[in-house]
């Protein structure tokens, strides 16, 4: 196989400005940058330099992110036009206008990850399962993550998040950044069409944190004419079932069995002694071995070692 890269298409930037497409979404805005170092980054200056140019469902993408950020502060780099850089502003609020409580917030990235679930499958035909807390697997391997920011407290409002996504498109098998990665070309998709795809994106996002809002963020509430939040992402959430190693911070160490999501979407594990850990942050290893990619995992091993 030939494993040289293949660069992607620029992203169209009228299609994403398109006037139907934002309204259809209630998206407010997409900028497209060629470069930057991080748009979660420099999301976060812009809303607190010029917060009234950065209303609720804005967006900021860019061609090629050189020091991109992932949690924990891991660092990575990708070739340029390979891969999905976004980030949001999120305002969580009601019909009303009435502010989420920001208990809230923990479940925005979960909803992200569950969006970018639904382009993969939908646009991309591609199955796609959660690993908890915030990455994209398939068939056992990351293909993108996640990472909410809380934004700047001003003038006692209530702060913004920054949801940054990263997604690999068209990388290679030398270019990914561990063994355990894949890229949407890897995986036979129907399509590496970069603008199609962040479009289905920021569309199946939209829905369900308009529907997240308007249940002023319970995510016990029906969501988008079905199951709640909690139920969808505990249906695809490979994570949960399995036997676990959760790294927190302070250099503790769990190993456990995964058994739920608690109502502010934190992990709950069971040890040997049937002690049960409320895992609010940190890394969680699943203990199975991974698969190569375009392979199925063995019957029974439900994804693997990401």
């Amino acid at each position: 196989m030939d494993d040289s890269h293949t660069p992607g298409n620029p992203l169209n930037r009228g299609a994403l400005a398109d006037q139907d497409f934002l309204a259809a979404t209630g998206i407010a805005k997409v900028v497209v940058v060629d470069s930057t170092g991080s748009t979660n980054a420099d999301l976060l200056r812009s809303v607190t330099v010029e917060p009234a140019e950065w209303p609720d469902l804005s967006v900021l993408t860019a061609e090629y992110q050189s020091a991109a950020r992932g949690r924990l502060d891991r660092r990575w780099e990708s070739p340029p036009l390979s891969s999905l850089s976004v980030s949001l502003v999120l305002r969580p609020a009601n019909a009303d206008g009435r502010p989420l409580p920001t208990h809230t917030y923990s479940w925005l990235s979960l909803l992200g990850a569950l969006a970018l679930r639904e382009t993969l499958l939908d646009t991309a035909g591609i199955p796609a399962e959660l690993k908890w807390p915030n990455d994209i697997l398939v068939r056992g391997r990351k293909i993108a993550g996640i990472l909410a920011q809380l934004g700047p407290m001003g003038d006692g409002a209530v702060p913004p998040v920054i949801l940054g996504t990263g997604l690999n498109v068209t990388l290679t098998e030398k270019e990914l950044p561990v063994p355990t990665a894949t890229s949407i070309a890897l995986e036979q998709p129907l399509t590496t069409d970069r603008t199609l795809l962040l479009k289905s994106y920021l569309a199946h996002f939209a829905v369900l944190y308009r529907g997240f809002c308007n249940a002023d963020g319970d995510p016990a509430a029906g969501l988008a004419g079905g199951p709640s939040l909690h139920k969808r992402l505990e249906s695809v959430m490979v994570t949960l079932g399995k036997q676990v190693k959760a790294q927190l911070p302070g250099d503790h160490e769990i190993i456990g069995h995964a058994t739920r999501l608690d109502d502010y979407g934190s992990l709950l594990v069971v040890d040997k002694d049937s002690r049960e850990h409320v895992v609010t942050a940190g890394d969680v290893v699943h203990l199975r071995p991974w698969t190569p990619p375009g392979t199925e995992p063995p019957q029974g091993a439900n994804g693997g070692y990401a």
